[in-house]
């Protein structure tokens, strides 16, 4: 669902690059208008986990210091933040002068949680951080030899096996892509179900997957259209969705919804 008020996005727009620090860049985004579309609202829990690769500001000598940050918004909070005016806030950082690190992470955290209508979490990491890649834990789904004819969000692919046993399972997929709703660009990514319910046909989940190639969704509400389909279409006890997208822009966002308390992994995978 395109939402009008993106037309005042920087999102697909030439805009000047940030000279000064400005929080007036940030464009935050209403969850509740996609959320209405959804075919139900879940009672879920989860976060959209960004990581910032090209943070910098200078310090009191004018000496430019840099880092690599982790933002963690709440799925509670009224609002999400448009990618590209995140973008623009942080690099608005880029020539101002501050004391010290803290005093950049006090700021971000508090234009961040006004923007997003609740309070989120910020961390800085040195970039000499030793950084480990693997792929996302579970078993991979994306070898399976099917013949694809849907590239538009089709749950009604979905379904379990027959005569399905309840199991506990975790699978993923590397085969994710979506569409930035404004400019079209590709958004890719890495997708992994963990559930407890019948056994899901797995062939089915693959296809699924796929079907969203071609749909034009933000990252977020792409996470959250995947967990209400599955929920309904095969009726789990437990579940969780997370996506890693590869990053854009120096950002990359990694959204997760689950039914229950869950740990997700925080190693980039291969392609982040």
């Amino acid at each position: 669902m395109f939402d009008p008020k993106l037309a005042d996005a920087p999102l697909g727009h030439e805009v000047a690059y940030p000279q000064k620090y400005d929080a007036s860049l940030l464009f935050p985004i209403a969850r509740a208008t996609n959320r209405h579309a959804l075919p139900h609202m879940p009672d879920w829990i989860g976060a959209d986990i960004w990581h910032g690769y090209e943070i910098s500001w200078l310090n009191q000598k004018g000496k430019p210091m840099i880092a690599m940050a982790r933002f963690i918004f709440p799925q509670s909070t009224p609002n999400l933040i448009e990618s590209k005016s995140f973008k623009l806030y942080l690099n608005s950082f880029n020539e101002e002068r501050y004391p010290g690190a803290p005093a950049v992470l006090d700021i971000m955290r508090r234009d961040l949680s006004r923007a997003a209508g609740a309070e989120i979490e910020i961390e800085f990491e040195p970039v000499n951080t030793r950084v480990e890649c693997t792929p996302l834990e579970g078993e991979n789904i994306d070898d399976a030899d099917i013949e694809i004819t849907a590239y538009r969000p089709a749950p009604e692919l979905l379904r379990c096996v027959d005569q399905a046993q309840v199991v506990s399972e975790t699978l993923t997929s590397d085969l994710l892509k979506s569409n930035c709703p404004v400019t079209g660009q590709p958004d890719w990514g890495s997708v992994q179900i963990r559930y407890t319910g019948p056994r899901i046909d797995r062939e089915a989940l693959l296809a699924y997957i796929v079907s969203l190639r071609q749909h034009d969704e933000f990252h977020e509400h792409c996470v959250e259209k995947m967990y209400c389909d599955i929920w309904q279409a095969c009726k789990p006890v437990a579940l969780c969705v997370y996506a890693r997208y590869t990053r854009r822009g120096g950002l990359d966002i990694n959204p997760w919804r689950s039914s229950e308390p869950v740990s997700v992994e925080q190693a980039r995978t291969p392609r982040q």
